[in-house]
């Protein structure tokens, strides 16, 4: 069951996680960062980038008083923060944001039907919040994957990435 401590645990995780993919690719030339690796997204960058964007997208879907994301389709999203150390910027902000706003979560929001527009399927959705938390920290953990591939692939080795590691690091 999707939980607002679960919600807690994985905006952390999520900022963990951001914090060691970023910081290993940090260590890469930029031309490395922008290399298309084939990955759907292309390039590390454009992958983090995607995620910038589309975790942007969900925070506005949660709570309409956020901001929406620069980028109007899937397609921009890897594109629409061309600045590495601006995307970087963004992140930290967004994910302290998505720490806050599950601090505040209730069990009500969990239970209760959101309509929101898919960009990929053209169309008005409707879903549960819970389902569509699940599928936020998903998607996040699913692109995180592709980069940590691609970081090794480029020579870099990213730190720790199970959650039961989490614990072991500070976090707060």
């Amino acid at each position: 069951m999707i939980t607002p401590a679960y919600a807690q645990r994985m905006a952390r995780y999520n900022r963990w996680q951001n914090e060691n993919l970023y910081g290993s690719a940090g260590r890469l030339p930029a031309s490395e960062l922008t290399r298309n690796r084939g990955a759907f997204f292309g390039s590390i960058q454009e992958t983090l980038c995607h995620l910038v964007i589309t975790d942007q997208l969900w925070l506005h879907r949660f709570d309409p008083a956020k901001p929406p994301p620069r980028a109007k389709s899937i397609a921009e999203s890897a594109t629409a923060i061309a600045d590495w150390d601006e995307m970087k910027r963004e992140r930290q902000v967004l994910d302290a944001t998505i720490i806050a706003w599950a601090d505040k979560l209730d069990l009500r929001w969990l239970d209760r039907e959101l309509e929101w527009y898919s960009m990929a399927k053209q169309r008005k959705m409707t879903n549960r919040g819970s389902d569509l938390l699940a599928h936020l920290f998903n998607h996040q953990t699913h692109h995180r994957g592709q980069v940590h591939c691609m970081l090794t692939q480029a020579g870099v080795k990213p730190d720790d990435t199970d959650l039961t590691c989490m614990d072991l690091h500070p976090l707060d």
